[in-house]
């Protein structure tokens, strides 16, 4: 849950880690296995993956991103429109911030644990980056496990006038949102926390106001323990990022 403020948020990734842990894949459905790691905060960074393909403003990158995603799909079984997003958001925070050096695997990494990469609650990446079924967390009103965050955005984007709830498939809370949003697409539209392309370049451009430089292990962890106050959400985001690393560099 990106916002930092907020602690106890570790409860809500552990409750949507628990459905995705406790998923079944079906007798044609290879589940993909991230071993757990727990390294200290500061210690070790996780590998950097496959990296996406350059940016070309002026001449459309798109097939590029698209091969990309498809290649690492194929391994990380990541669908590859919800890799085009994180890839998409690597590739302009190199323009943006480039001494971030931020990987999409990070970005993968805190999609995996904060809604199954956008299939929580039997939602799905659309081919448009929308979720069909939009993706809102429990809600923040002090109740045991939970912090107490009153209304930021009158509703707006969670639906609750009284209390904030975290949104969209990267589960920001709405005043951080509000304040770190960008549009990913350069369409001029407004941003959507349930677009999975807007979601993780405004994921990315947090991050990377957080941590310096996430290549080394004191920018990225700075960075993951702003998104979430939380040595184990730490440790479930490396784990997870560095077995998308490895898995995108399979031949």
């Amino acid at each position: 849950m990106a916002g930092g403020l907020i602690v106890t948020g570790l409860i809500l990734t552990l409750t949507i880690g628990t459905q995705r842990e406790e998923k079944i894949p079906s007798k044609t459905e290879q589940a993909f296995v991230v071993e757990p790691q727990k390294p200290q905060p500061g210690a070790a960074v996780p590998r950097t993956g496959l990296v996406a393909p350059p940016d070309r403003p002026k001449v459309s990158d798109q097939a590029e991103l698209d091969a990309w995603a498809q290649k690492v799909s194929n391994t990380t079984k990541v669908s590859a429109r919800t890799l085009a997003a994180y890839g998409r958001a690597e590739m302009w925070m190199r323009a943006q911030k480039p001494a971030c050096q931020l990987s999409w695997v990070t970005l993968a990494g805190i999609g995996r644990v904060e809604s199954q990469h956008g299939k929580f609650d039997g939602s799905a990446v659309g081919p448009d980056g929308v979720v069909s079924k939009p993706i809102v967390g429990p809600v923040l009103d002090g109740s045991p496990g939970f912090a107490a965050v009153k209304d930021t955005d009158g509703g707006k984007l969670d639906g609750d006038t009284t209390w904030d709830r975290a949104v969209g498939p990267m589960q920001f809370l709405p005043q951080t949102w509000n304040r770190w949003a960008e549009r990913a697409s350069g369409d001029g539209g407004k941003p959507d926390p349930q677009n999975v392309d807007d979601a993780a370049f405004t994921a990315a451009r947090y991050l990377c106001s957080a941590g310096g430089d996430l290549s080394t292990p004191e920018g990225w962890w700075k960075a993951v323990l702003t998104y979430n106050q939380s040595v184990a959400y730490g440790q479930d985001v490396f784990s997870g990022s560095d077995a998308y690393a490895a898995a995108s560099l399979t031949p």
